[in-house]
């Protein structure tokens, strides 16, 4: 167990970790070694910087900790896809979702201990929002989910999307701090052209998005283009409508020149019409943009109910008409709840 005065060592910055190094008489350079081993090499303890004296790192043991995430409980699904129960420093758990292909290893990271924006489809929209995940909390899922792609199917990780448990838009400073530690040279190296942020779609963070120069890839969670069942399915959409959301999609594109892609749940009697074909497809016109017609996981007998062919056909048939990119998404891990919108911490009791 830490003690009180134990900080958690990736909570400073290299500079703060060479002014530590000062006050107790030991050389500067040594903070480029430990942040070395904590962002690179993803060091889980102090007794794995093998580069730094015994003595060194007794004291290192004294002075801090390192809060490192543990994967409680895994699961395997028939169709290969990996769910993680990720039990956080503090006790509370979050999940992540490994999603293997033929040609690649995708990592499906959560940003926030529940989330607290309601949509009325998603199992961990009944969660309460607890609180942030903190930038290592977020590179350690993405590490735990590269380990297992090694040991698993003996592939590196390829891919990274962001549509895990809460919005990332919302907890956005340490989402883009992790990210920086993810695709930076003193980190993991990855290309952030291999990451997705998906968000229910907030126009003045998207925007902030743009200004701020990010590099990934940009999906939005939209369901409907029409107002009025949006604001249904999505209470989101009743603060940001989505006059608002095509005008900072607007920024968006003015600035990166990179096409985002919908996310689109087709349901039964709720927006399988061909009005409702015809309202994406114009909304779709607004900056260049690609369709993901993603298959729906019930997470009770309600309302929400996977549409007929028929109602993807047309999906996929007006949208083609109109050279607007469409793939049919089928998903994986239904069997362990680990679909698309089930994440909701049941593997903490299963």
């Amino acid at each position: 167990m830490a003690e009180a005065t134990q900080k958690d060592i990736r909570q400073l910055s290299a500079d703060q970790i060479g002014e530590y190094f000062e006050s107790i008489g030991e050389k500067k350079f040594r903070a480029k070694q430990v942040d070395e081993w904590l962002w690179k090499k993803s060091a889980k303890d102090f007794d794995q910087m093998t580069n730094l004296s015994l003595s060194t790192r007794e004291q290192l043991k004294k002075d801090f900790v390192i809060n490192h995430i543990a994967v409680d409980q895994m699961q395997r699904s028939n169709d290969g896809t990996i769910k993680n129960a990720v039990k956080l420093f503090d006790g509370m758990t979050v999940e992540s979702v490994l999603i293997p292909t033929d040609k690649r290893i995708t990592a499906c990271i959560s940003s926030q201990v529940g989330c607290s924006l309601d949509c009325h489809f998603c199992a961990t929209a009944r969660l309460k929002r607890m609180r942030n995940l903190n930038p290592d909390e977020i590179y350690d899922q993405v590490v735990a989910i590269k380990e297992q792609g090694d040991q698993f199917f003996g592939r590196p990780l390829t891919n990274i999307v962001f549509m895990g448990m809460g919005e990332p838009l919302l907890n956005y400073n340490n989402v883009i701090a992790a990210i920086d530690k993810i695709t930076g040279d003193k980190g993991l190296g990855m290309s952030a052209k291999r990451i997705t942020l998906s968000t229910v779609g907030i126009p003045k963070m998207i925007k902030k998005m743009a200004d701020d120069g990010v590099k990934f890839n940009l999906a939005i969670s939209l369901h409907s283009a029409i107002d009025e069942k949006r604001s249904q399915f999505m209470p989101i959409n009743q603060s940001s409508p989505l006059d608002e959301l095509a005008d900072a999609l607007k920024h968006w594109y003015n600035i990166t020149k990179r096409k985002v892609t919908y996310e689109y749940v087709v349901w039964k009697g709720l927006n399988d019409k061909k009005e409702d074909v015809e309202a994406l497809v114009k909304f779709c016109k607004i900056i260049p943009a690609k369709v993901n017609l993603i298959e729906y996981n019930p997470i009770d007998d309600g309302e929400f109910q996977q549409a007929a062919p028929e109602a993807i056909g047309l999906y996929v048939k007006l949208l083609e008409q109109n050279d607007i990119s469409v793939t049919v998404r089928r998903s994986r891990g239904k069997d362990i709840d680990a679909a698309c919108g089930q994440l909701a911490n049941k593997s903490e009791t299963a």
